[in-house]
């Protein structure tokens, strides 16, 4: 893309193009937020609307519905970090991270739960204030605003009730999962970004009304640095990028007494890292934790076709317990995936695997979502890039074991013919008598491939500066004017979907922050 390509690009009022640039951008403002997904887009909506000058930085591009193109090739390298090839050191992990206007609320796919009362009580344990009737304000305010509501019952496509029916017979807790949608046509395709403009996002709810009360955005620009001046902060420096080559163009400052860190829990903690923050205690980056999940597949008799509606509305947490000592953390949720990606989950090759493909039609699925004690950690490395270091214990790859067990049983107590579990070798199961066999002694690195889309903990919350990255509400404790609102926050693994969580603990470091400000 040519410089007069990006400026002839169409954007809304408000926003600008670095690479629209023929020279250093300098920019000054009030605020600056770094990523503008839930926690960022949330902050950068409050601030603004509250009349802060306030300026919201997205290495990612703008999106119109329009642009969402339906297609795995093109949408996953435009809507994902690293071209939707970020994982762990290994590979062993692939890591879904969303880039541009609304992060990762453009593919999620609009699960919406609060943070559990027992993961309050352990993050009270670990120091974090405020947590009781405020909190449930803010998140009262932030569903109203995102229209969040249970999914209607004509909208559970066979897919999910694959898993309900399986739920029911084994007596297993089951429940329909809320939503923020409004306008939806079932495409199915929420995770390559909604073509229909059915998501009420960051994109959507967010980003249009802090523009209209005079927040500004700059798009294609990748933040490199936090500027310091001393204790204090002072900014942000970082490279336009080229939106179709990735090439690195030129420099940009936005210079601001206020720096709100929302570029998700890795990116924020490498940049964190890679600008040289004072860290006495060495713990920015560390207490990752990611959700790694798995795929369980059942083939039916009847036709399910997966991919038609709205992709996930069932959930079962009859193994899905909170506590230092739960011995059962599995977060069973519906899931689907589109052909490519579920080509590389079926087993076999060549006329093998295209025959397994050809059960596409027939095939139900859910992922095995594990609420993770063990914690890896993460570091910079050059451009967008991060090294996230994240292998699974016996303990994880126990409860791994677990939920593949249990969603087979699902499968077959729904009617199922076949399970296929996708470890190394596959298991083809006809019936669930040697599901017990499977447990995490058998698992490790790509045993089986596993997936993870919630990064969380890397500068976490506390009132201790000696055990947490920031205080209770999101200031850095050794750089003045330095705040986080994204998932980074998370002193542990939440268990559930974060996006309404980060979302609330945006609106909080926003009105924190707004407090230090001079009166206007």
């Amino acid at each position: 893309m040519t410089r007069d390509d990006a400026r002839r690009r169409s954007l809304p009022d408000g926003m600008t193009s670095a690479a629209a640039s023929s020279s250093a951008l300098r920019l000054q403002a009030d605020v600056v937020v770094v990523g503008l997904g839930a926690g960022g887009g949330m902050a950068f909506h409050d601030l603004a609307i509250a009349g802060v000058d306030v300026i919201g930085v997205e290495l990612g591009d703008y999106f119109a519905p329009e642009d969402m193109r339906c297609r795995e090739e093109v949408m996953l390298p435009k809507l994902f970090m690293e071209g939707a090839s970020r994982g762990t050191f290994d590979q062993a992990i692939t890591v879904m991270q969303g880039k541009g206007v609304g992060g990762s609320t453009l593919h999620n796919t609009n699960l919406c739960k609060r943070l559990p009362d027992p993961i309050l009580d352990i993050w009270r344990e670990q120091g974090v204030e405020d947590l009781g009737a405020e909190l449930q304000a803010d998140f009262n305010s932030v569903e109203e605003l995102l229209d969040v509501h249970p999914v209607p019952q004509d909208r559970i496509n066979a897919n999910n009730d694959a898993l309900f029916r399986g739920a029911r017979a084994l007596g297993y807790q089951h429940a329909v999962l809320s939503q923020n949608r409004q306008g939806c046509q079932r495409s199915g395709m929420c995770e390559l970004g909604c073509p229909n403009n059915g998501k009420q996002n960051a994109a959507k709810v967010l980003i249009p009304p802090a523009l209209a009360a005079g927040g500004r955005a700059l798009v294609h620009a990748r933040v490199d640095r936090i500027l310091t001046r001393g204790r204090q902060v002072c900014g942000v420096a970082g490279r336009a990028i080229d939106p179709q080559s990735g090439a690195e163009l030129q420099p940009f400052e936005v210079r601001a007494e206020r720096v709100v860190l929302g570029a998700s829990a890795t990116n924020s903690a490498a940049l964190a890292i890679k600008s040289g923050l004072p860290d006495p205690h060495r713990l920015t980056g560390r207490r990752l934790h990611i959700h790694p999940g798995a795929f369980v597949m059942g083939v039916f008799d009847d036709t399910i076709e997966g991919w038609r509606g709205v992709p996930q509305s069932a959930e079962c947490t009859e193994f899905l317990n909170f506590g230092h000592d739960a011995d059962q953390r599995v977060w069973l949720v519906s899931g689907f995936a589109h052909p490519g990606a579920a080509a590389g989950l079926m087993p076999g090759f060549g006329a093998a695997h295209a025959s397994m493909m050809r059960l596409y039609p027939n095939v139900a699925a859910i992922i095995a979502m594990v609420h993770d004690h063990y914690s890896g950690h993460v570091r910079p490395r050059d451009g967008e890039r991060v090294q996230i270091h994240y292998r699974p214990d016996l303990a994880e790859l126990n409860q791994v074991a677990l939920g593949m067990r249990e969603a087979a049983r699902i499968f077959f107590a729904a009617g199922a013919r076949q399970v296929i579990i996708p470890t190394s070798p596959p298991r083809l199961l006809e019936s669930p008598a040697d599901l017990d066999a499977l447990t995490g002694a058998a698992l490790g690195p790509f045993n089986p491939s596993m997936v993870a889309v919630h990064p969380m903990s890397t500068m976490w919350m506390g009132e201790d500066p000696r055990k947490s990255v920031v205080n209770s509400r999101g200031a850095h404790h050794q750089m003045r004017g330095l705040y986080v609102a994204d998932g980074s926050l998370f002193p542990t693994s939440i268990g559930g979907p974060p996006q309404i969580p980060i979302y609330t603990f945006g609106r909080r470091v926003a009105r924190a922050l707004r407090s230090t400000l001079p009166a206007r």
